[in-house]
């Protein structure tokens, strides 16, 4: 197999991860009143030669500040991180080629496995800077990881131990539990500045070092005190290594730019020399993309608007996600729904096709059931596997009969639950995107005719998964699957630890308050949390591949959540005004996930997107 730029290192080359996996709709608040020419759209691509700027303009959620902040260590909420114009301002070690199923480094140099000793070993490139001219060394790795440790970061389940090697620009992490997927965690992660977080480190440091843990008191606060971190002064504290920095003055309620920092890796080979991102969620950015001001964006924009942008000759591009949306019960108020039989009733009495097709060609249902995206199922499953899974097709006589056996009782049209309460329940969702809410509306719909009722209430996107985190909702919209990784085991750190207990805690909540030690009928008692794990456990392909479906098929026993929807992109990219083209869908770069690996973003790196 191939290994990691720069050739393996130790006795083993990397194993390459599988397919890939990717996540739904983004968005924030509040269109304002903008400024200048990148704001009334007059701004000008730019032909290198007359002296104007050459401008991009994209659109992401931000928060703006007080709230919106600068501490962009991961896991931290309410960050001005920007999504997938992140790693033009803090570089990771590399972006992967979904198709192709290969790396491109950017802050990495070298990586690879050793099963001898039980390592991954991780190499950046000799000679960076960050933007005030300090060097970039295995010390910003070390501190971005030990913090990240602070903020429950899956990639410690398989690591123990982090250390920078005799070089200084290489940093060996110890495995305790070896997994091919340690590489994506690490390769993908942002690397931040040890200047910034050193602090936090060295508490961490000697909490771990002296036998603490997060749970106990001072790990407790150290995570508080981490999360509540916020640079004073940004433009001098906050250091960025990428090809773009924030210019700290621009940000406004409607926009902010990016300026071109030269002494970011990458900078000589991106044809643009700002970006300006327009704020806001698909309702607020609608009126800006229409008006031609935006070259790209990756909202989840209704089909009719999308009809409109095709219209005024944008171009629609239809990137597969790998995940979508789909329905999370809080396990802790509603006591009905741990009986697994609830869960698995309420599944059968949602048509998921009716609650997908409002996204007409961007929207499919779930058919698998099996906790990642149906596309990868087959390179996953044997096709033993996939005919034990249960599909839940839509039948509401057989969730009326599932319901009855687990105690539920239907008078008069509606039903109680098994300690004689109305089945009716609030569902919230963000308010602001429009195919969680058009779900929502549907399964209240269906639910109701089936005799549960649901009313709505929408809370801002912004707050509602943190709602959720802390366990105040009943039913929810959420997105399923995994945001940016290539692999079945990250869909399932999606469904059964993201707002769940394990890192529902960061929040002082449990999430769904789903109990990650189960009995099922295919295994008996499991440890989800183990069973997880193990399937992203180890060095051995095929091995995992007997993981994941072990994984796949307790997901789709106990329906942790209840996946509604697989989303594809309907990106809009505005051609030949301040971009002069994307590749054609055929181009293989075309087929990365648009929340994980965005080909946009690479395309910037490799100097294959030109101005107009």
């Amino acid at each position: 197999m191939p290994v990691t730029p720069g050739g393996p290192i130790g006795s083993l080359s990397r194993r390459r991860l599988l397919e890939l996996v990717g996540l739904g709709a983004v968005g924030t608040a509040a269109a304002a009143t903008t400024t200048a020419c990148a704001a009334d759209g007059r701004g000008n691509g730019g032909d290198g030669k007359s002296g104007k700027a050459r401008e991009f303009h994209g659109a992401w959620p931000y928060q703006v500040p007080p709230k919106g902040h600068f501490n962009l260590m991961s896991g931290v909420t309410d960050s001005i991180g920007l999504g997938m114009y992140l790693d033009l301002i803090f570089l990771p070690g590399g972006m992967w080629y979904w198709k192709e199923q290969k790396w491109e480094p950017l802050l990495g140099e070298k990586w690879g496995f050793d099963e001898k000793t039980g390592t991954f070993s991780y190499t950046i490139r000799k000679g960076l800077t960050w933007n005030d001219g300090s060097p970039i060394t295995g010390q910003d790795v070390l501190t971005t990881f030990t913090c990240r440790r602070v903020m429950r970061q899956t990639e410690w389940q398989f690591v123990n131990k982090v250390e920078i090697a005799d070089d200084e620009h290489t940093v060996v992490f110890t495995m305790n539990n070896p997994s091919t997927v340690v590489e994506r965690y690490v390769v993908r992660a942002a690397v931040f500045p040890h200047a910034m977080y050193r602090g936090f480190a060295k508490r961490a440091t000697e909490l771990f070092d002296s036998g603490g843990s997060l749970d106990d008191a001072d790990g407790k606060k150290l995570n508080e005190d981490l999360q509540a971190y916020r640079p004073k002064n940004p433009e001098k504290e906050v250091l960025t290594s990428g090809p773009f920095r924030y210019d700290f003055g621009s940000i406004t309620n409607a926009q902010l730019t990016l300026r071109k920092n030269d002494k970011g890796w990458g900078a000589d080979r991106i044809k643009f020399d700002t970006i300006t991102v327009f704020n806001g969620e698909t309702t607020d950015v609608t009126p800006v993309v229409l008006a031609k001001n935006v070259d790209y964006a990756t909202h989840g924009f209704p089909t009719a608007t999308e009809k409109e942008l095709i219209g005024k000759g944008f171009r629609i591009i239809r990137p597969p996600t790998y995940a979508g949306g789909g329905l999370f019960l809080n396990l802790d108020k509603l006591p009905e729904f741990r009986d697994v039989r609830a869960r698995q009733g309420l599944a059968h009495a949602i048509d998921r096709r009716l609650a997908a097709e409002v996204g007409g060609d961007s929207y499919k249902p779930v058919q698998l059931m099996a906790g990642f995206s149906d596309i990868l199922v087959p390179q996953w499953l044997s096709d033993a596997d996939q005919a034990r899974l249960n599909h839940y097709e839509h039948d509401q006589d057989k969730a009326a009969s599932i319901l009855t056996a687990a105690g539920w009782t239907r008078r008069g049209g509606r039903w109680l639950t098994p300690q004689g309460k109305p089945a009716t329940y609030e569902i919230n969702y963000p308010a602001e995107y429009f195919d969680y809410v058009a779900a929502a509306q549907s399964i209240t719909r269906q639910l109701k005719s089936f005799g549960i009722q649901l009313n709505m209430r929408g809370v801002t996107f912004t707050q509602q998964p943190i709602d959720l985190d802390k366990g105040r909702f009943e039913f929810a919209m959420q997105g399923w699957g995994a945001s940016s990784a290539p692999h079945p085991h990250f869909s399932f750190v999606a469904a059964f630890f993201t707002h769940n207990i394990p890192i529902a805690a960061n929040q002082g909540g449990k999430g769904i308050a789903f109990p990650l030690t189960q009995n099922t009928k295919a295994f008996g008692k499991v440890d989800l949390e183990k069973v997880v794990n193990e399937a992203g456990a180890g060095l051995d392909e095929q091995k995992q591949r007997q993981n994941v479906a072990i994984a796949a098929r307790a997901f789709n026993e106990l329906l942790p959540i209840i996946p509604i929807e697989e989303r594809y992109g309907n990106n809009p990219a505005l051609q030949g005004v301040r971009v002069k083209e994307w590749p054609p869908d055929s181009d293989p770069v075309m087929l990365d996930a648009p929340y994980a690996d965005n080909f946009t973003t690479l395309l910037m790196f490799k100097g294959k997107l030109d101005p107009a």
